[in-house]
Formats: C-alpha cells, structure tokens, sequence
C-alpha cells in the first residue's frame, strides 16, 4: 500500500462531494460538497483543495450502469477528470468505478438519523466517502492503485 493522503470526488450535476483520507490510508472523511453547476468554479475550488491536502492522487467516481456500460453522465465525468488533472498536475488522477456508491451512502445516513432534507446537503460528501473507501480497500487487496489513470492533455 503506498503511502500518503488520496482525495476522492463524487461529480454530480449540481454538487461535488470531496473526501480525504490519512496519510496511511486507512480511514476516509468527508471534506466539503463544492457546488457543481459552475464547472470552471468548480474545478477551481478542487484544484485549490489539491494543493491545500498534498494528497498522492486524486480519485473520481466513474458512473457507470448496472450492466458495467458507460453512458452520457460517464462521458461527462471523463471530461470533466481529465480538466482536473490538467490543473493538478503532477499529482496524479484516476477514475473508479462508483455504482451504487450515492445509494449505499444514502442508506448510511438514513441509518445513522440523518433526515432526507438534511442529507441532500452531505450525501455527495459521504459518496465521495463510499467511493475513497473502496478505492483504499482495492489497493490494499491488489498491491496496486485503483481503476484507470487520466491522461493529461496539454
């Protein structure tokens, strides 16, 4: 397992869920939900969150379907990665996949007593955190970083 902070990002449409975890990689936690309909804004405030938490990479939730297809809404998260990584660079990008990570988030914070209005507001963040979680969890079972790198186009 390498060492050092990863962050994570749960893209929607109209907010950004943002995790960190510990150097060690053990333990991911919510950062902040960005707002996502200005995307220049947006990639703004990520790049800014970048250079604040130093993290190693930076991983990004890849919608896909049931059925492992990748549809309209991946297309835009390839897009909207590979922009990020542009800006981040040399800290490195990659996409995971994310099915069911916004569901299994839900379901958590319904458990732990969190209203459905109220969720709205962190259920990014706690995807984000879904997702960082189980990016953490494949490295430490496979030896190697999770999903696909994005490539920098200049």
């Amino acid at each position: 397992m390498r060492r050092g902070r990863r962050i994570a990002i749960d893209v929607g449409d109209a907010r950004i869920g943002v995790a960190s975890c510990d150097p060690d990689g053990i333990l991911a936690t919510p950062v902040e939900t960005v707002p996502g309909r200005d995307i220049p804004a947006a990639h703004k405030r990520l790049a800014a969150i970048v250079e604040e938490y130093e993290p190693i990479e930076v991983v990004i939730g890849l919608p896909r379907s049931l059925n492992g297809r990748e549809g309209p809404a991946a297309a835009k998260v390839r897009t909207f990665a590979r922009e990020l990584a542009r800006r981040v660079q040399p800290v490195s990008v990659r996409l995971v996949d994310e099915r069911m990570t916004t569901v299994t988030a839900a379901h958590g914070l319904r458990a732990s007593g969190v209203s459905s209005k109220k969720g709205r507001s962190v259920v990014d963040q706690a995807a984000a955190v879904v997702i960082l979680q189980s990016a953490l969890e494949t490295e430490r079972a496979s030896g190697r970083a999770p999903g696909e790198a994005v490539e920098v186009v200049i």
